[in-house]
């Protein structure tokens, strides 16, 4: 079986799973109706449809309201149009969006090939979170992106200390009876644990300059905040991918190459949603050693960034 049949099956049975619970909700109501010998009318109301505790957490991790500063950055698309070489007369030149296009598949390929190993690892692995970070802050070379890396990891740290931590360690002391509930809390405690340890380490390494603690990269901590949030693997994956193409949208937005209807068109695409996926099932099982820049070119015109005359974006 294929990894690409593997992620089938798993959204199928996911979806089965909600379904199962819903029907099973519906049903025990229908019981305890009968059982007390109700009116058709009394209780009506309280008939709800329950979906599964994660999507409450993928929701919230999906916001576009969550305060990672996300909206500080252009993934290098200011650059890109900065450094973009005026063409001949002779030539026809190459409309904005079409370039543009070019840039958003780069940027989603790249991320995935250098992000994308880093987070699934720490979601497997969440112990390993700090030799993670310290990896793939040492495979960054470029740093205007690790200064991004590192600002928005630490955003969502501070994110999950100040508003979804005391929910989520209270959620890992219940009881369950159900197998794969018990399993998904232990998983979820472990994240829990590392992120803990992790966070602990970065406050203590802050005292001390010369001291090679952790930095604090988006990708690794992501993977051990959705794991601790019992969001889905593949989920995560694919969250995190879709926030990097809504970051580099909003940027061309604001820097007057398309409309806010015209990034809403390019998000909806199937081009868009396909490219996600088959980058998802290409890095799926790729370990962090072998990650690396499949596009060098994007470590370009982030590093002349900073060289421009005039910016709006910190990168």
């Amino acid at each position: 079986m294929t990894q690409i049949d593997c992620i089938a099956l798993e959204n199928e049975i996911l979806e089965l799973e909600l379904r199962l619970k819903n029907a099973r909700s519906r049903l025990q109501k229908t019981h305890e109706n009968v059982a007390h010998e109700e009116s058709p009318d009394s209780g009506s109301t309280d008939i709800k449809y329950q979906l599964s505790p994660f999507v409450h957490s993928l929701l919230l991790i999906s916001d576009s309201a969550l305060p990672l500063g996300s909206f500080a950055y252009s993934s290098g698309l200011e650059s890109f149009l900065a450094h973009q070489k005026a063409t001949p007369q002779s030539i026809p030149p190459i409309p904005p969006i079409v370039s543009f296009r070019k840039f958003l598949n780069l940027s989603i390929s790249s991320v995935s090939r250098t992000s994308l190993p880093y987070l699934l690892a720490a979601y497997r692995s969440p112990a390993e979170l700090e030799i993670l970070d310290n990896d793939l802050d040492a495979s960054t070379p470029c740093t205007v992106a690790r200064r991004a890396s590192v600002a928005q990891g630490r955003a969502l740290l501070g994110v999950w200390e100040k508003s979804y931590r005391p929910s989520y360690l209270l959620k890992g002391n219940h009881n369950n009876t159900n197998k794969a509930t018990n399993r998904l809390s232990a998983e979820a405690q472990s994240a829990v644990a590392a992120i803990e340890e992790f966070s602990e380490a970065l406050k203590t390494s802050g005292f001390d300059n010369i001291s090679l603690g952790p930095n604090g990269h988006f990708a690794p901590l992501w993977g051990a905040v959705c794991a601790a949030m019992g969001i889905e693997m593949g989920l995560t994956a694919y969250t995190f991918m879709l926030n990097h193409a809504k970051a580099v949208l909003s940027a061309a937005v604001r820097a007057s190459v398309m409309g806010p209807y015209q990034a809403q068109t390019i998000l909806a695409s199937d081009e868009i949603r396909d490219l996600i996926n088959e980058r998802i099932r290409h890095d799926f099982d790729t370990k962090p050693e072998d990650a690396g820049q499949i596009a060098p070119v994007l470590d370009l015109w982030l590093g002349r960034h900073e060289l421009l005359y005039s910016r709006i974006f910190n990168s």
